[in-house]
């Protein structure tokens, strides 16, 4: 079994991050909140608003260790990291495929459709072990409904017919998702999907979980030699991660939009775990983003089978700082 290694969460929001002896010091004033030694790590993912040292980002950059900078409600700033590794010729071949319209348009259908599947999978499967709590009607509608987007975008002609039919089918499976919720249903009411700023709670999850599946996507990417900034189906965008935002695609159901179900389920999140802000969005607080970041990679360590490898791939457990 191949292990991968850790991710470092630092969610003090006045914490300072440093280089001391190949470990990362993570610093509020004068104390000293943890010590981990960079070997151990693949990325870090930081939500103070105080930063990190140069020598500590050098440091992660010349190790391949991706450094992620959100603010403390979750939003994205920026990312850090080294020389892209790999073979440069594979990335000359990705430029020329993005380059080339018809070559990216067989990359972005299949994007398109892996997510339609997936999504609608989600809808399936709970009409399977929750059919006396949901509309079983509605959804199987809806599923006839995405299973026919999903034939036609493997058929697309350009990928402005490709947007449109990813457009639907995503509108047709958010109005199904509020559906799901079966426990706290007046605490997480979920009528559709709205971003920038997340509006409810619900929609502060899934935009928080969208966060960390880019930045994981991402690193995955680039440690394979590939560029993420580079895309298929997302044009290139000065400062946008276009393959890592189409690798997340047919991601998002399965990783982030089961498990935030999942988290209101269990009442493992409450309606106290958030907080409104003055331009109408709804964030994490501090308490919430750690119940989500545990259970984000309590997820991500379950065991998976690579289908032509055959072989078995876990993450290591997180580190956090609180």
């Amino acid at each position: 079994m191949r292990r991968l290694l850790n991710t470092l969460f630092v969610m003090t929001e006045d914490a300072y991050l440093a280089l001391e002896n190949e470990n990362v010091v993570v610093k509020q004033g004068e104390a000293i909140l943890g010590r981990v030694p960079l070997l151990t790590l693949e990325s870090i993912i930081d939500f103070s608003w105080r930063g990190a040292s140069p020598a500590l980002l050098g440091a992660c950059a010349e190790r391949s260790i991706g450094f992620s900078f959100l603010t403390p409600q979750g939003k994205f700033l920026a990312r850090v990291c080294g020389e892209n590794p790999g073979n440069v010729l594979l990335r000359q071949q990705q430029y020329r495929i993005a380059d080339e319209v018809a070559a990216s348009l067989v990359f972005a259908r299949n994007f398109i459709a892996a997510k339609i599947y997936n999504a609608r999978t989600v809808l399936e499967r709970a009409k399977r072990d929750h059919a006396d709590s949901i509309d079983t009607e509605a959804l199987g509608t809806i599923s006839a409904v995405m299973a026919s987007s999903m034939r036609l975008a493997r058929k697309a002609e350009n990928a402005d017919d490709l947007r449109g039919l990813e457009g639907d089918a995503a509108h047709q499976y958010f109005t199904m998702l509020g559906q799901l919720i079966l426990q706290q249903r007046n605490a997480f009411p979920f009528t559709g999907r709205t971003k920038r700023p997340p509006i409810g709670r619900v929609n502060a999850m899934l935009s928080f979980g969208y966060t960390l599946l880019a930045h994981d996507c991402a690193a995955s990417l680039e440690s394979v030699g590939l560029d993420a900034y580079v895309g298929f189906l997302h044009t290139p965008r000065p400062g946008r991660q276009s393959l890592a935002l189409d690798l997340m695609e047919e991601l998002r159901a399965v990783f982030v939009d089961r498990l935030v179900i999942t988290l209101i389920n269990n009442r493992v999140v409450r309606g106290t775990d958030f907080e409104e802000k003055e331009n109408g969005g709804t964030y994490l607080k501090k308490a919430g983003r750690q119940k989500f970041i545990t259970a984000w990679q309590e997820k991500k360590r379950e065991p998976i089978t690579h289908p032509f490898l055959e072989e078995k791939r876990v993450n290591a457990k997180c580190c956090g700082i609180p």
